[in-house]
């Protein structure tokens, strides 16, 4: 998939495969983005469906300014904070590990499972703005403009978010006996 635009023009002449396609190609990326906001799995799960549901009830309101991706995650942020404000929940700390597997040594395989468990603990401590522009950038491989549209701001405001997320998550990590490069 290109950045999803060739899929959409094909879903939009009728071509239910295409929509396949995008949902195949984002849907897990999108769970796992909404879970940023609700911090319950099985949530970010339903209000995903619920995007792409949005996005094909309401087919032709995409206008191929920004790429789809982009597109569906503005949606899909915009689901997680209605959610959030109709229900007023809790927030709860992610407690998110490292489960990838390596073909390092097992000394080595279990400092990386460490140093991994440490950057995910270092992000779900920063606040919510910085978190998130740190997943969308560096998690999703989105580009300053198109975070910027998702988070509502505009590119300076995402640059200083990372530049200040970036600064503060090198000095948790240096406390916590992390090397940084």
């Amino acid at each position: 998939m290109d950045n999803g635009e060739s899929s959409y023009r094909r879903y939009l002449e009728g071509d239910d495969e295409a929509f396949d396609e995008i949902v195949k190609a984002l849907f897990d990326k999108l769970v796992f983005f909404i879970e940023r906001y609700v911090h319950d799995y099985h949530l970010a799960e339903d209000l995903a469906v619920d995007t792409f549901a949005e996005v094909m009830v309401h087919k032709t309101r995409y206008n191929f300014r920004v790429s789809v991706k982009t597109y569906i995650f503005m949606i899909g942020r915009s689901r997680a904070l209605t959610y959030l404000k109709r229900h007023k929940r809790q927030l709860l700390p992610l407690e998110a590990a490292s489960d990838t597997p390596s073909q390092q040594c097992i000394e080595e395989e279990l400092l990386s499972r460490e140093r991994d468990r440490l950057l995910h603990k270092a992000i779900a401590e920063l606040p919510e703005e910085m978190g998130v522009a740190i997943h969308l950038v560096y998690f999703e491989g989105l580009s300053y403009d198109e975070v910027a549209r998702v988070m509502k701001k505009n590119k300076k405001q995402v640059d200083n978010l990372l530049y200040r997320a970036k600064k503060q998550l090198r000095e948790t990590l240096e406390k916590e006996g992390v090397t940084t490069s």
